[in-house]
Protein backbone atom coordinates (compact mmCIF):
# COMPACT_ATOMS: atom_id res chain seq x y z
CA UNK A 1 0.00 0.00 0.00
CA UNK A 2 1.68 3.16 -1.05
CA UNK A 3 2.13 6.43 1.03
CA UNK A 4 -1.18 8.52 0.61
CA UNK A 5 -1.27 12.13 0.13
CA UNK A 6 -4.76 12.21 2.56
CA UNK A 7 -4.83 9.76 5.42
CA UNK A 8 -8.42 8.73 7.09
CA UNK A 9 -9.31 10.07 10.83
CA UNK A 10 -9.37 7.79 13.08
CA UNK A 11 -12.25 5.64 12.64
CA UNK A 12 -13.97 6.51 15.87
CA UNK A 13 -15.36 9.93 14.55
CA UNK A 14 -17.47 7.46 12.37
CA UNK A 15 -18.43 4.02 11.99
CA UNK A 16 -17.62 2.49 8.69
CA UNK A 17 -19.59 0.10 6.93
CA UNK A 18 -17.75 -2.80 6.76
CA UNK A 19 -18.49 -6.02 3.52
CA UNK A 20 -19.57 -9.51 4.93
CA UNK A 21 -16.27 -10.27 3.17
CA UNK A 22 -13.21 -8.86 2.31
CA UNK A 23 -13.74 -6.47 -0.83
CA UNK A 24 -9.98 -5.13 -1.34
CA UNK A 25 -10.53 -2.23 0.80
CA UNK A 26 -7.14 -0.65 1.57
CA UNK A 27 -8.65 1.30 4.95
CA UNK A 28 -9.97 -1.59 6.26
CA UNK A 29 -6.64 -3.41 5.94
CA UNK A 30 -7.57 -5.39 2.39
CA UNK A 31 -3.89 -4.64 1.33
CA UNK A 32 -2.55 -7.46 -0.60
CA UNK A 33 -4.07 -7.07 -4.50
CA UNK A 34 -6.48 -9.77 -5.49
CA UNK A 35 -5.99 -9.49 -9.21
CA UNK A 36 -3.98 -9.10 -11.55
CA UNK A 37 -4.50 -5.71 -12.27
CA UNK A 38 -3.82 -4.93 -8.87
CA UNK A 39 -1.26 -6.93 -8.68
CA UNK A 40 0.33 -4.81 -11.65
CA UNK A 41 -0.46 -1.40 -9.89
CA UNK A 42 1.74 -2.77 -7.22
CA UNK A 43 4.36 -3.89 -8.86
CA UNK A 44 4.90 -0.83 -10.56
CA UNK A 45 3.40 2.79 -10.47
CA UNK A 46 1.65 3.10 -14.30
CA UNK A 47 2.79 6.95 -14.34
CA UNK A 48 6.67 5.31 -14.37
CA UNK A 49 6.38 4.25 -17.80
CA UNK A 50 6.16 7.32 -19.91
CA UNK A 51 9.93 7.08 -19.32
CA UNK A 52 10.17 3.93 -20.56
CA UNK A 53 7.82 4.99 -23.60
CA UNK A 54 10.38 7.63 -24.53
CA UNK A 55 13.53 6.45 -23.50
CA UNK A 56 13.26 2.27 -24.44
CA UNK A 57 10.35 1.56 -26.07
CA UNK A 58 10.01 4.40 -29.02
CA UNK A 59 13.71 3.47 -29.75
CA UNK A 60 13.31 -0.27 -29.99
CA UNK A 61 9.81 -0.56 -31.22
CA UNK A 62 6.50 -2.27 -30.51
CA UNK A 63 8.38 -5.84 -30.31
CA UNK A 64 10.45 -4.28 -27.19
CA UNK A 65 7.23 -3.23 -25.26
CA UNK A 66 7.10 -5.18 -22.05
CA UNK A 67 3.47 -7.42 -22.05
CA UNK A 68 2.73 -5.75 -18.70
CA UNK A 69 3.05 -2.16 -19.62
CA UNK A 70 1.47 -3.04 -22.74
CA UNK A 71 -1.92 -4.13 -21.90
CA UNK A 72 -2.17 -1.87 -18.38
CA UNK A 73 0.48 0.77 -17.59
CA UNK A 74 -0.17 2.60 -21.26
CA UNK A 75 -3.28 3.31 -20.39
CA UNK A 76 -1.93 5.83 -17.87
CA UNK A 77 -0.31 7.49 -20.63
CA UNK A 78 -3.35 7.76 -23.04
CA UNK A 79 -2.30 4.58 -25.13
CA UNK A 80 -4.31 1.24 -25.94
CA UNK A 81 -2.94 -1.04 -28.54
CA UNK A 82 -6.20 -0.73 -31.18
CA UNK A 83 -8.33 -3.98 -33.12
CA UNK A 84 -6.17 -5.83 -35.27
CA UNK A 85 -7.46 -5.69 -38.75
CA UNK A 86 -10.06 -9.54 -39.89
CA UNK A 87 -11.32 -10.32 -36.63
CA UNK A 88 -15.23 -9.97 -36.45
CA UNK A 89 -17.32 -9.58 -33.57
CA UNK A 90 -17.76 -12.59 -32.57
CA UNK A 91 -14.13 -12.98 -32.22
CA UNK A 92 -14.30 -10.31 -29.01
CA UNK A 93 -15.25 -12.39 -26.35
CA UNK A 94 -13.12 -15.83 -27.75
CA UNK A 95 -9.44 -15.08 -28.10
CA UNK A 96 -7.08 -13.81 -26.01
CA UNK A 97 -6.43 -9.60 -25.51
CA UNK A 98 -3.02 -9.89 -26.90
CA UNK A 99 -4.59 -12.08 -29.70
CA UNK A 100 -6.95 -9.00 -31.44
CA UNK A 101 -3.63 -6.36 -30.53
CA UNK A 102 -2.35 -4.89 -33.13
CA UNK A 103 0.97 -2.83 -33.41
CA UNK A 104 -0.76 0.88 -34.00
CA UNK A 105 -2.39 2.35 -30.80
CA UNK A 106 -5.43 4.75 -30.27
CA UNK A 107 -4.48 7.61 -28.56
CA UNK A 108 -6.49 9.66 -26.03
CA UNK A 109 -5.87 13.06 -25.47
CA UNK A 110 -7.37 15.29 -22.53
CA UNK A 111 -9.00 18.84 -22.83
CA UNK A 112 -10.56 19.16 -19.66
CA UNK A 113 -12.90 21.68 -20.31
CA UNK A 114 -9.71 23.98 -21.88
CA UNK A 115 -10.69 26.92 -24.25
CA UNK A 116 -8.51 25.75 -27.24
CA UNK A 117 -7.28 28.33 -29.68
CA UNK A 118 -6.82 28.19 -33.48
CA UNK A 119 -3.30 27.27 -32.97
CA UNK A 120 -3.85 24.72 -30.49
CA UNK A 121 -6.51 23.13 -32.58
CA UNK A 122 -4.54 23.18 -35.51
CA UNK A 123 -1.99 21.39 -33.47
CA UNK A 124 -4.34 19.01 -33.09
CA UNK A 125 -5.04 18.37 -36.45
CA UNK A 126 -1.69 18.05 -37.34
CA UNK A 127 -1.02 14.88 -34.96
CA UNK A 128 -3.25 13.60 -37.00
CA UNK A 129 -2.25 14.32 -40.53
CA UNK A 130 1.15 13.58 -39.88
CA UNK A 131 0.59 10.29 -37.44
CA UNK A 132 -2.43 9.00 -37.52
CA UNK A 133 -3.64 8.44 -40.90
CA UNK A 134 -5.39 11.45 -41.00
CA UNK A 135 -7.72 10.43 -38.36
CA UNK A 136 -9.38 12.05 -35.16
CA UNK A 137 -12.66 11.73 -33.06
CA UNK A 138 -14.62 14.02 -31.06
CA UNK A 139 -15.56 11.90 -28.13
CA UNK A 140 -18.53 12.26 -25.44
CA UNK A 141 -15.78 12.91 -22.82
CA UNK A 142 -14.37 15.92 -24.18
CA UNK A 143 -11.23 14.38 -25.34
CA UNK A 144 -9.64 14.04 -29.41
CA UNK A 145 -8.65 10.49 -30.39
CA UNK A 146 -6.32 9.13 -32.86
CA UNK A 147 -5.62 5.96 -34.24
CA UNK A 148 -3.27 4.52 -36.00
CA UNK A 149 -0.07 5.51 -33.85
CA UNK A 150 3.18 3.80 -33.82
CA UNK A 151 5.22 3.60 -30.81
CA UNK A 152 7.91 5.20 -32.53
CA UNK A 153 6.36 8.33 -33.37
CA UNK A 154 4.78 8.80 -29.27
CA UNK A 155 7.45 11.17 -28.22
CA UNK A 156 7.27 13.55 -31.25
CA UNK A 157 3.53 13.69 -30.62
CA UNK A 158 3.89 14.38 -26.99
CA UNK A 159 6.28 17.36 -27.46
CA UNK A 160 3.43 18.92 -29.99
CA UNK A 161 0.91 18.16 -27.00
CA UNK A 162 2.96 19.75 -24.72
CA UNK A 163 3.62 22.66 -26.01
CA UNK A 164 -0.46 23.27 -26.94
CA UNK A 165 -0.86 22.98 -23.78
CA UNK A 166 -1.94 19.61 -23.92
CA UNK A 167 -1.62 16.15 -22.27
CA UNK A 168 -2.69 12.27 -22.99
CA UNK A 169 -1.26 11.53 -19.19
CA UNK A 170 -3.92 9.51 -17.13
CA UNK A 171 -6.68 9.60 -20.33
CA UNK A 172 -7.36 6.31 -19.97
CA UNK A 173 -6.00 3.37 -16.76
CA UNK A 174 -7.56 3.85 -12.87
CA UNK A 175 -6.85 7.01 -12.45
CA UNK A 176 -9.14 10.61 -12.75
CA UNK A 177 -10.37 9.80 -16.17
CA UNK A 178 -10.58 13.79 -18.72
CA UNK A 179 -12.57 15.92 -16.64
CA UNK A 180 -15.83 17.54 -18.38
CA UNK A 181 -16.19 20.79 -18.33
CA UNK A 182 -19.03 23.06 -19.19
CA UNK A 183 -18.31 24.30 -23.06
CA UNK A 184 -19.98 27.82 -22.41
CA UNK A 185 -18.09 28.11 -18.60
CA UNK A 186 -17.58 31.83 -18.24
CA UNK A 187 -19.16 33.10 -21.28
CA UNK A 188 -23.30 31.95 -21.37
CA UNK A 189 -25.61 34.84 -20.63
CA UNK A 190 -27.31 32.68 -18.27
CA UNK A 191 -24.52 31.00 -16.44
CA UNK A 192 -24.96 30.50 -12.64
CA UNK A 193 -21.16 30.00 -11.93
CA UNK A 194 -17.79 29.55 -13.63
CA UNK A 195 -16.02 26.37 -12.46
CA UNK A 196 -13.08 26.47 -14.98
CA UNK A 197 -10.79 27.23 -12.18
CA UNK A 198 -11.88 24.48 -9.75
CA UNK A 199 -10.93 22.34 -12.88
CA UNK A 200 -7.70 23.75 -13.29
CA UNK A 201 -6.85 23.09 -9.85
CA UNK A 202 -8.62 19.35 -9.48
CA UNK A 203 -5.71 19.41 -12.79
CA UNK A 204 -2.86 20.43 -10.90
CA UNK A 205 -3.28 18.74 -7.66
CA UNK A 206 -4.78 15.04 -9.42
CA UNK A 207 -2.74 14.63 -12.80
CA UNK A 208 0.80 12.70 -12.17
CA UNK A 209 -0.09 12.56 -8.49
CA UNK A 210 1.01 9.17 -7.15
CA UNK A 211 -1.85 9.47 -4.82
CA UNK A 212 -4.43 9.00 -7.44
CA UNK A 213 -2.67 6.79 -9.65
CA UNK A 214 -3.96 3.81 -8.31
CA UNK A 215 -7.64 4.01 -8.02
CA UNK A 216 -9.77 0.98 -8.08
CA UNK A 217 -10.90 1.67 -11.46
CA UNK A 218 -11.81 4.82 -13.42
CA UNK A 219 -12.98 7.94 -11.46
CA UNK A 220 -14.45 10.25 -14.08
CA UNK A 221 -15.22 13.78 -12.99
CA UNK A 222 -17.94 16.84 -14.31
CA UNK A 223 -18.08 20.27 -13.30
CA UNK A 224 -20.64 22.72 -14.61
CA UNK A 225 -22.56 25.84 -13.35
CA UNK A 226 -24.96 26.22 -16.06
CA UNK A 227 -28.28 25.35 -15.54
CA UNK A 228 -28.51 23.22 -18.69
CA UNK A 229 -26.22 20.85 -16.56
CA UNK A 230 -24.47 19.94 -19.93
CA UNK A 231 -21.57 17.76 -18.44
CA UNK A 232 -24.19 14.47 -18.10
CA UNK A 233 -23.76 14.70 -13.79
CA UNK A 234 -26.02 12.41 -13.32
CA UNK A 235 -23.77 9.78 -15.15
CA UNK A 236 -20.51 10.70 -13.78
CA UNK A 237 -18.43 9.05 -10.56
CA UNK A 238 -18.23 12.83 -8.83
CA UNK A 239 -19.83 16.09 -10.99
CA UNK A 240 -20.08 19.67 -9.48
CA UNK A 241 -23.17 21.05 -10.41
CA UNK A 242 -24.53 24.87 -10.13
CA UNK A 243 -26.56 25.83 -7.48
CA UNK A 244 -27.56 29.10 -5.86
CA UNK A 245 -27.51 29.05 -1.69
CA UNK A 246 -30.52 31.53 -0.57
CA UNK A 247 -27.55 33.45 1.78
CA UNK A 248 -24.36 32.34 0.50
CA UNK A 249 -24.68 33.20 -2.98
CA UNK A 250 -23.97 30.65 -6.05
CA UNK A 251 -21.60 27.69 -5.39
CA UNK A 252 -22.12 24.03 -6.26
CA UNK A 253 -23.92 20.76 -4.83
CA UNK A 254 -22.10 17.11 -5.25
CA UNK A 255 -23.42 14.56 -6.99
CA UNK A 256 -21.38 11.05 -6.70
CA UNK A 257 -21.71 7.24 -7.82
CA UNK A 258 -23.44 7.35 -11.48
CA UNK A 259 -22.18 5.16 -13.91
CA UNK A 260 -23.25 3.11 -16.73
CA UNK A 261 -22.30 -0.05 -18.40
CA UNK A 262 -23.40 -2.94 -17.61
CA UNK A 263 -24.97 -1.93 -14.30
CA UNK A 264 -26.26 1.32 -14.91
CA UNK A 265 -26.61 3.84 -11.81
CA UNK A 266 -27.55 7.66 -11.58
CA UNK A 267 -25.52 9.88 -9.47
CA UNK A 268 -26.66 10.65 -5.78
CA UNK A 269 -27.11 14.31 -4.79
CA UNK A 270 -25.35 15.02 -1.50
CA UNK A 271 -27.54 18.35 -1.32
CA UNK A 272 -24.79 20.49 -0.27
CA UNK A 273 -23.49 23.96 -1.04
CA UNK A 274 -19.29 24.11 -1.95
CA UNK A 275 -18.03 27.61 -3.14
CA UNK A 276 -15.59 27.77 -5.77
CA UNK A 277 -12.62 27.64 -3.75
CA UNK A 278 -13.35 24.80 -2.07
CA UNK A 279 -14.33 22.15 -4.92
CA UNK A 280 -11.14 21.00 -5.32
CA UNK A 281 -10.33 20.22 -2.28
CA UNK A 282 -13.67 18.33 -1.76
CA UNK A 283 -12.99 16.25 -5.02
CA UNK A 284 -9.78 15.36 -3.29
CA UNK A 285 -12.00 13.65 -0.60
CA UNK A 286 -13.96 11.85 -2.65
CA UNK A 287 -11.43 10.58 -4.76
CA UNK A 288 -9.89 9.36 -1.54
CA UNK A 289 -12.86 7.72 -0.30
CA UNK A 290 -13.07 5.68 -3.27
CA UNK A 291 -8.99 4.97 -3.68
CA UNK A 292 -9.11 3.72 0.23
CA UNK A 293 -12.77 2.24 0.63
CA UNK A 294 -13.47 1.59 -3.08
CA UNK A 295 -13.84 -2.29 -4.03
CA UNK A 296 -10.41 -3.87 -5.65
CA UNK A 297 -11.33 -7.49 -5.31
CA UNK A 298 -13.69 -7.38 -8.45
CA UNK A 299 -13.21 -5.18 -11.42
CA UNK A 300 -16.85 -5.69 -11.94
CA UNK A 301 -17.36 -3.87 -8.34
CA UNK A 302 -14.56 -1.50 -8.37
CA UNK A 303 -16.46 1.45 -9.53
CA UNK A 304 -17.21 4.03 -7.08
CA UNK A 305 -21.03 3.89 -7.41
CA UNK A 306 -20.94 0.14 -5.84
CA UNK A 307 -19.80 1.82 -2.85
CA UNK A 308 -22.00 4.80 -2.83
CA UNK A 309 -24.98 2.68 -3.74
CA UNK A 310 -24.16 0.30 -0.08
CA UNK A 311 -23.25 3.45 2.15
CA UNK A 312 -25.67 5.44 1.12
CA UNK A 313 -25.51 8.98 0.18
CA UNK A 314 -25.87 10.17 4.02
CA UNK A 315 -23.05 7.59 5.04
CA UNK A 316 -20.90 8.56 1.99
CA UNK A 317 -21.47 12.31 3.49
CA UNK A 318 -20.80 11.51 6.16
CA UNK A 319 -17.49 10.10 6.42
CA UNK A 320 -16.27 12.59 3.77
CA UNK A 321 -16.79 15.50 6.40
CA UNK A 322 -15.73 13.35 9.12
CA UNK A 323 -12.39 11.84 7.85
CA UNK A 324 -11.14 13.61 4.88
CA UNK A 325 -12.31 17.26 5.18
CA UNK A 326 -12.53 17.41 8.69
CA UNK A 327 -15.69 19.81 8.74
CA UNK A 328 -19.27 19.46 7.66
CA UNK A 329 -20.19 20.60 4.50
CA UNK A 330 -23.40 23.80 4.30
CA UNK A 331 -26.66 21.78 3.52
CA UNK A 332 -28.69 23.50 0.54
CA UNK A 333 -31.17 21.66 -1.97
CA UNK A 334 -29.92 20.27 -4.84
CA UNK A 335 -30.97 22.04 -7.84
CA UNK A 336 -33.90 20.48 -10.12
CA UNK A 337 -32.76 18.96 -13.23
CA UNK A 338 -33.39 20.63 -16.53
CA UNK A 339 -35.50 19.31 -19.50
CA UNK A 340 -34.04 18.99 -22.98
CA UNK A 341 -30.90 18.49 -24.63
CA UNK A 342 -27.62 19.94 -23.12
CA UNK A 343 -25.39 19.95 -26.31
CA UNK A 344 -24.87 23.93 -27.12
CA UNK A 345 -25.62 23.51 -31.36
CA UNK A 346 -26.67 26.60 -32.89
CA UNK A 347 -25.65 30.24 -32.23
CA UNK A 348 -26.04 31.59 -28.45
CA UNK A 349 -25.67 34.54 -26.86
CA UNK A 350 -22.73 35.49 -24.14
CA UNK A 351 -22.70 37.79 -21.37
CA UNK A 352 -20.20 40.55 -23.70
CA UNK A 353 -22.44 40.72 -26.55
CA UNK A 354 -20.78 38.20 -28.94
CA UNK A 355 -22.11 35.00 -29.43
CA UNK A 356 -20.65 31.15 -29.06
CA UNK A 357 -21.44 28.61 -31.74
CA UNK A 358 -22.03 25.15 -31.60
CA UNK A 359 -21.12 23.00 -34.54
CA UNK A 360 -21.71 18.89 -34.88
CA UNK A 361 -19.66 16.70 -36.48
CA UNK A 362 -21.43 13.51 -37.43
CA UNK A 363 -21.53 11.02 -35.08
CA UNK A 364 -18.04 12.92 -33.57
CA UNK A 365 -15.62 11.94 -36.22
CA UNK A 366 -13.70 14.56 -38.00
CA UNK A 367 -10.18 14.26 -39.32
CA UNK A 368 -6.86 15.83 -38.75
CA UNK A 369 -7.00 17.89 -41.86
CA UNK A 370 -10.81 18.84 -40.90
CA UNK A 371 -9.30 19.94 -37.83
CA UNK A 372 -6.79 22.34 -39.91
CA UNK A 373 -9.38 23.79 -41.71
CA UNK A 374 -11.12 24.55 -38.66
CA UNK A 375 -8.36 26.00 -37.08
CA UNK A 376 -8.06 28.16 -40.38
CA UNK A 377 -11.62 29.47 -39.83
CA UNK A 378 -11.37 29.93 -36.05
CA UNK A 379 -7.98 32.44 -36.94
CA UNK A 380 -9.69 34.02 -40.25
CA UNK A 381 -12.71 35.20 -37.77
CA UNK A 382 -10.79 35.91 -35.08
CA UNK A 383 -12.85 33.52 -32.94
CA UNK A 384 -11.49 33.37 -29.34
CA UNK A 385 -11.05 29.47 -29.04
CA UNK A 386 -12.93 25.93 -28.86
CA UNK A 387 -14.34 23.82 -26.61
CA UNK A 388 -14.98 20.28 -27.23
CA UNK A 389 -18.39 18.84 -25.51
CA UNK A 390 -19.74 15.49 -23.67
CA UNK A 391 -21.73 15.28 -26.80
CA UNK A 392 -18.91 14.84 -30.06
CA UNK A 393 -20.08 18.33 -30.72
CA UNK A 394 -17.53 21.64 -30.84
CA UNK A 395 -18.38 25.12 -29.26
CA UNK A 396 -16.51 28.04 -30.71
CA UNK A 397 -16.12 30.84 -28.63
CA UNK A 398 -16.00 34.93 -28.89
CA UNK A 399 -17.98 35.15 -32.52
CA UNK A 400 -18.35 38.56 -33.54
CA UNK A 401 -22.02 38.83 -34.55
CA UNK A 402 -21.48 40.98 -37.46
CA UNK A 403 -19.21 37.93 -38.94
CA UNK A 404 -21.62 35.32 -37.81
CA UNK A 405 -23.59 34.66 -41.64
CA UNK A 406 -20.10 34.45 -43.21
CA UNK A 407 -18.82 31.72 -40.47
CA UNK A 408 -21.73 29.86 -40.67
CA UNK A 409 -21.85 29.30 -44.21
CA UNK A 410 -17.76 28.77 -44.00
CA UNK A 411 -18.85 26.20 -41.53
CA UNK A 412 -21.30 24.33 -43.99
CA UNK A 413 -18.59 24.35 -46.77
CA UNK A 414 -16.23 22.15 -44.30
CA UNK A 415 -18.72 19.86 -43.27
CA UNK A 416 -18.90 21.23 -39.75
CA UNK A 417 -22.53 22.81 -39.62
CA UNK A 418 -24.16 24.92 -36.66
CA UNK A 419 -27.30 24.34 -38.71
CA UNK A 420 -27.45 20.53 -38.59
CA UNK A 421 -30.76 17.84 -39.04
CA UNK A 422 -32.08 17.12 -36.01
CA UNK A 423 -30.75 13.43 -36.27
CA UNK A 424 -26.85 14.82 -37.08
CA UNK A 425 -27.50 16.84 -33.98
CA UNK A 426 -28.93 14.17 -31.87
CA UNK A 427 -27.11 10.73 -32.93
CA UNK A 428 -23.73 9.81 -30.88
CA UNK A 429 -21.30 6.65 -31.41
CA UNK A 430 -18.80 4.88 -30.22
CA UNK A 431 -15.32 3.65 -32.35
CA UNK A 432 -16.71 0.11 -32.42
CA UNK A 433 -15.36 -2.55 -34.09
CA UNK A 434 -13.33 -0.59 -36.94
CA UNK A 435 -10.65 -0.10 -33.83
CA UNK A 436 -11.65 -0.93 -30.39
CA UNK A 437 -10.96 -4.68 -29.17
CA UNK A 438 -13.97 -4.72 -27.16
CA UNK A 439 -16.26 -3.85 -29.39
CA UNK A 440 -18.59 -6.62 -31.56
CA UNK A 441 -19.92 -4.83 -34.25
CA UNK A 442 -19.45 -1.15 -36.37
CA UNK A 443 -21.00 2.18 -34.72
CA UNK A 444 -19.52 5.19 -36.27
CA UNK A 445 -20.29 3.82 -39.90
CA UNK A 446 -23.51 2.43 -39.21
CA UNK A 447 -24.51 5.38 -37.42
CA UNK A 448 -23.23 7.61 -40.28
CA UNK A 449 -25.54 5.48 -42.49
CA UNK A 450 -28.54 5.74 -40.22
CA UNK A 451 -28.49 9.29 -39.92
CA UNK A 452 -28.25 10.10 -43.51
CA UNK A 453 -31.29 7.43 -44.08
CA UNK A 454 -33.17 9.28 -41.20
CA UNK A 455 -32.93 12.46 -42.68
CA UNK A 456 -34.18 11.32 -45.96
CA UNK A 457 -36.91 9.43 -44.13
CA UNK A 458 -38.25 12.27 -41.84
CA UNK A 459 -36.36 15.93 -43.66
CA UNK A 460 -38.35 18.31 -41.12
CA UNK A 461 -39.18 16.35 -38.14
CA UNK A 462 -39.14 19.09 -34.89
CA UNK A 463 -39.03 17.14 -30.99
CA UNK A 464 -35.45 16.13 -30.28
CA UNK A 465 -35.21 12.18 -30.56
CA UNK A 466 -32.02 11.08 -29.37
CA UNK A 467 -30.05 8.05 -31.13
CA UNK A 468 -26.82 6.19 -28.69
CA UNK A 469 -24.89 3.46 -31.06
CA UNK A 470 -22.90 1.12 -28.65
CA UNK A 471 -20.63 -1.37 -29.80
CA UNK A 472 -20.23 -3.26 -26.77
CA UNK A 473 -22.12 -3.30 -23.09
CA UNK A 474 -19.52 -0.87 -22.01
CA UNK A 475 -21.79 2.11 -22.86
CA UNK A 476 -19.23 4.37 -23.95
CA UNK A 477 -21.88 6.36 -25.63
CA UNK A 478 -24.28 6.39 -23.63
CA UNK A 479 -27.03 3.73 -24.14
CA UNK A 480 -28.92 3.59 -21.71
CA UNK A 481 -29.57 7.26 -21.06
CA UNK A 482 -30.73 8.15 -24.92
CA UNK A 483 -34.25 7.83 -26.79
CA UNK A 484 -33.25 5.09 -28.78
CA UNK A 485 -30.14 3.30 -27.24
CA UNK A 486 -28.84 0.65 -29.72
CA UNK A 487 -26.09 -1.97 -27.50
CA UNK A 488 -23.83 -3.94 -30.12
CA UNK A 489 -24.01 -7.90 -30.09
CA UNK A 490 -24.31 -10.42 -32.59
CA UNK A 491 -27.84 -11.77 -33.20
CA UNK A 492 -29.61 -14.32 -35.49
CA UNK A 493 -30.96 -13.52 -38.61
CA UNK A 494 -32.70 -16.64 -39.74
CA UNK A 495 -29.57 -19.44 -39.14
CA UNK A 496 -26.88 -17.54 -38.99
CA UNK A 497 -25.05 -15.08 -36.80
CA UNK A 498 -25.08 -11.25 -37.99
CA UNK A 499 -24.08 -7.59 -36.50
CA UNK A 500 -27.26 -6.56 -34.49
CA UNK A 501 -28.66 -4.50 -31.53
CA UNK A 502 -29.98 -4.75 -28.52
CA UNK A 503 -32.55 -1.59 -28.01
CA UNK A 504 -33.52 0.26 -25.03
CA UNK A 505 -36.25 2.64 -25.62
CA UNK A 506 -36.92 5.83 -23.53
CA UNK A 507 -33.66 6.57 -21.65
CA UNK A 508 -32.46 10.34 -20.46
CA UNK A 509 -30.90 12.56 -18.40
CA UNK A 510 -32.39 15.56 -16.58
CA UNK A 511 -35.91 16.19 -15.28
CA UNK A 512 -36.85 12.72 -17.09
CA UNK A 513 -33.41 10.82 -16.03
CA UNK A 514 -33.94 7.15 -16.12
CA UNK A 515 -32.27 4.08 -17.79
CA UNK A 516 -35.72 3.42 -20.50
CA UNK A 517 -37.04 0.29 -21.61
CA UNK A 518 -35.20 -2.77 -22.52
CA UNK A 519 -37.59 -5.02 -25.30
CA UNK A 520 -37.02 -8.74 -23.11
CA UNK A 521 -35.51 -10.42 -26.23
CA UNK A 522 -36.00 -7.77 -28.78
CA UNK A 523 -32.71 -7.16 -30.98
CA UNK A 524 -32.57 -5.84 -34.58
CA UNK A 525 -30.07 -6.63 -37.09
CA UNK A 526 -27.87 -4.35 -38.22
CA UNK A 527 -29.20 -4.12 -42.09
CA UNK A 528 -32.53 -3.66 -40.64
CA UNK A 529 -32.20 -0.93 -38.54
CA UNK A 530 -32.83 1.79 -40.57
CA UNK A 531 -36.64 0.39 -40.73
CA UNK A 532 -36.80 -0.56 -37.24
CA UNK A 533 -36.45 3.21 -36.31
CA UNK A 534 -37.90 4.26 -38.75
CA UNK A 535 -41.01 2.20 -37.61
CA UNK A 536 -40.84 3.43 -33.78
CA UNK A 537 -40.59 6.89 -34.98
CA UNK A 538 -43.01 7.06 -36.82
CA UNK A 539 -45.23 5.18 -34.14
CA UNK A 540 -44.63 8.26 -31.79
CA UNK A 541 -45.21 10.79 -34.17
CA UNK A 542 -48.80 9.00 -34.77
CA UNK A 543 -49.58 8.19 -30.90
CA UNK A 544 -47.81 11.31 -29.15
CA UNK A 545 -50.34 13.32 -27.01
CA UNK A 546 -49.70 16.97 -27.28
CA UNK A 547 -45.80 18.19 -26.90
CA UNK A 548 -45.18 14.34 -25.24
CA UNK A 549 -41.72 13.73 -25.52
CA UNK A 550 -40.12 10.69 -26.78
CA UNK A 551 -39.22 9.57 -23.13
CA UNK A 552 -42.70 9.74 -21.95
CA UNK A 553 -44.39 8.03 -24.99
CA UNK A 554 -42.06 5.61 -24.71
CA UNK A 555 -43.16 4.89 -20.88
CA UNK A 556 -46.83 4.40 -21.99
CA UNK A 557 -46.58 2.75 -25.61
CA UNK A 558 -48.20 -0.60 -26.06
CA UNK A 559 -45.18 -2.79 -26.67
CA UNK A 560 -45.93 -4.16 -29.87
CA UNK A 561 -45.18 -0.12 -31.18
CA UNK A 562 -41.83 -0.39 -29.95
CA UNK A 563 -40.73 -3.25 -30.97
CA UNK A 564 -41.61 -2.99 -34.58
CA UNK A 565 -44.32 -5.08 -34.83
CA UNK A 566 -46.86 -2.86 -35.53
CA UNK A 567 -47.06 0.33 -37.64
CA UNK A 568 -49.60 3.19 -36.85
CA UNK A 569 -50.73 4.53 -40.45
CA UNK A 570 -51.76 8.22 -39.56
CA UNK A 571 -53.28 10.40 -36.55
CA UNK A 572 -57.50 9.76 -36.74
CA UNK A 573 -57.17 6.26 -39.05
CA UNK A 574 -56.78 2.50 -37.71
CA UNK A 575 -53.18 0.72 -37.01
CA UNK A 576 -52.41 -1.03 -39.77
CA UNK A 577 -50.75 -4.29 -38.82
Amino acid sequence: MPDLRFQPSPATLTSIPRPKRGEGQWALGYTEPLNKNEQSKKDDDPLHVRDRILHVYSKRGFASIDPADLRGRFRWMGLYTQRAPGFDGGKTAMLEEEELDDEYFMLRVRSDGKLLSHDTVRALGSIGVDFARDTADVTDRENVQYHWIRIEDVPEIWQRLDDAGLSSVEACGDSPRPFLGSPVAGIAADEIIDGSSALEEIAARALGNPAYSNLPRKFKTAVTGHPSHDVAPEVNDIAFVGTVHPEHGPGFDLWVGGGLSTNPMLAQRAGVWIPLEEVAEVWEGVASIFRDYGYRRLRSRARLKFLVADWGIEKFREVLENEYLGRPLVSCESPSSPAGHRDHVGVHPQHDGKVYVGIAPTVGRVSGSLLVRLADLMERYAVAGARLTPYQKIVLVGVEPALLDDLLDDLDAIGLSARPSAWRQNTMACTGIEFCKLAIVDTKNRARDLVAELERRFPDIEVPITVNVNGCPNACARTQVADIGLKGQLVMDGDRQVEGFQVHLGGATGLQANFGRKLRTHKVTSAGLDDYVTTVVSNFLVDRKSDESFATWVARADEELLRGEKTLVSPGLEAAS
